[in-house]
């Protein structure tokens, strides 16, 4: 679906302020989220090349009237060759130019390519400040993330009967692809977990033939895409009455979680965010039990900035969207994972997760 142009020139002009800073003439964007971000581009082969007065985007044939259809603010290439090539026999660089990349994203292999092609050039590395730019939504942002967590939220309702002894993982992950698609999203954010009994400390463990059975805990986590944005839930169920221990690692993360929903806010470090959840479980006396993060930034892709861990640098700002998933893993027990979906707002956290976080038992 094409994006409104009225944002296109904000976003250009967002990224025209770093040229005089980072000493380029231009800056190629090849991160094909970024790329979105930019132009409204959803195609699957692109690049951009922006410079003070000009602003152009490259891309194939297949996407010829798609391009037109999605694209505001820039120029638009179709490639006869390759997308780089087309950089050169369009002479979107200049041959004595300072061309900033990043390198986090642009492969060894382009990267000698774009040497080849334009020997004179000097191509910079430049810190990724696009991820910051990003990392900040707008309401029509928000309101996209809003959907695709209204979306997963149905389908976790949905699938709720399926979780039954009997069911296998797969029958429930199968599910959930399905009623993603049925409900309006273009797509899974990621493959959904689903991780029962024992199998329930495997923070990323993949769906199996396993069969659920009476007294297990089964998480899942899952999300979609929506319009390009996307949800990240989990939620942790008991079918039939668990065992006081399990009781007592639910209610454990169960706090920690919304310790830090409480606790978000503008202008806080994510490694203390990250600790507010860590202490609240280490006082519960799981500490080593919490192997990963408490979170990351959601929008364009599942993962993407801010970091909320232990060893972050990253401050939290107004409009980011963020996950809040604080875990415990026993080997031999089995495990909890919590996650709602998060805008950073001036007084603190919007959660966007509808579903019941108290435990449920089916």
């Amino acid at each position: 679906m094409a994006r409104s142009p009225s944002r296109a020139p904000q976003r250009l002009t967002a990224v025209r302020r770093y040229l005089e800073a980072l000493q380029v003439n231009a800056i190629l964007v090849t991160f094909l989220p970024h790329v979105r971000w930019l132009t409204g581009f959803s195609g699957s082969n692109a690049c951009c090349i922006i410079r003070k007065s000009s602003a152009a985007l490259i891309t194939d044939g297949r996407y010829r009237t798609q391009a037109k259809e999605e694209v505001h603010g820039f120029k638009i290439f179709i490639a006869a060759t390759s997308i780089f090539e087309e950089l050169k026999v369009r002479r979107l660089i200049s041959r004595s130019a300072r061309v900033g990349y990043n390198p986090s994203v642009l492969r060894v292999g382009e990267l000698e390519n774009l040497k080849l092609l334009f020997p004179t050039v000097r191509f910079v590395k430049v810190r990724n400040f696009i991820d910051d730019l990003v990392s900040i939504k707008d309401e029509t942002e928000i309101r996209k993330i809003r959907k695709a967590v209204s979306i997963s939220d149905a389908v976790f309702r949905s699938v709720l009967p399926l979780i039954k002894p009997g069911a296998s993982e797969l029958d429930i992950a199968a599910e959930i692809v399905y009623q993603h698609r049925r409900r309006g999203a273009e797509a899974d954010a990621f493959e959904p977990i689903v991780a029962s009994g024992l199998r329930g400390a495997l923070p990323h463990a993949r769906a199996t033939v396993k069969r659920i059975a009476r007294g297990e805990l089964v998480t899942l986590d899952f999300g979609c895409r929506y319009e390009g944005y996307h949800s990240d839930m989990t939620r942790t169920v008991a079918v039939g009455k668990p065992a006081s221990r399990l009781r007592r690692i639910y209610d454990a993360v169960h706090k920690a979680q919304q310790r830090a929903v409480d606790a978000a806010r503008p202008g806080m470090k994510g490694s203390d965010l990250d600790s507010v959840a860590r202490k609240s479980i280490a006082s519960a006396g799981f500490a080593r039990f919490f192997p990963h993060s408490l979170g990351h930034g959601l929008g364009l892709q599942v993962h993407e900035s801010p970091r909320l861990s232990a060893l972050s640098t990253d401050v939290l700002q107004e409009g980011q969207v963020v996950t809040l998933e604080p875990g415990i893993y026993v080997p031999g027990v089995g495990g909890v994972r919590i996650e709602d979906d998060v805008v950073i707002r001036h007084w603190g956290a919007e959660v966007l997760t509808t579903a019941p976080k108290d435990l449920m038992i089916l």
